[in-house]
């Protein structure tokens, strides 16, 4: 294998590879500095955290909308025939531990 480049042209791409080199080298240095994985640990808890938080939202929102839709109509209007029966058992179940309470202290 015949190199047809001149000392100088050798000698410029010596120099040209040892600068790209060098930027590599910066690079992996600050990839592995304890600063830099601290960082990207952080910023990856961080959205996790985001990410869950956002999904438990819509699962709240979720559950709070169909608990809603089986208590008020379409137009707005309570629903009587199952807000009734659910806030007599609430008002049972309030009773009782009154109840319950006073016995135990007297």
């Amino acid at each position: 294998m015949s190199d047809s480049r001149t000392p100088a042209q050798i000698e410029a791409d010596i120099i040209r590879r040892r600068g790209q080199l060098a930027v590599t080298l910066d690079e992996i240095g600050v990839r592995v500095h304890p600063r830099t994985i601290v960082g990207d640990a952080k910023a990856k808890v961080a959205s996790t955290v985001d990410q869950t938080a956002g999904r438990a939202f819509v699962a709240v929102n979720r559950t709070v909308s169909d608990v809603r839709a089986q208590f008020v109509g379409d137009d707005g209007s309570p629903r009587l025939g199952r807000v009734v029966p659910v806030a007599l058992v609430a008002v049972g179940v309030v009773g009782l531990l009154v109840l319950t309470t006073r016995r135990r202290r007297g």
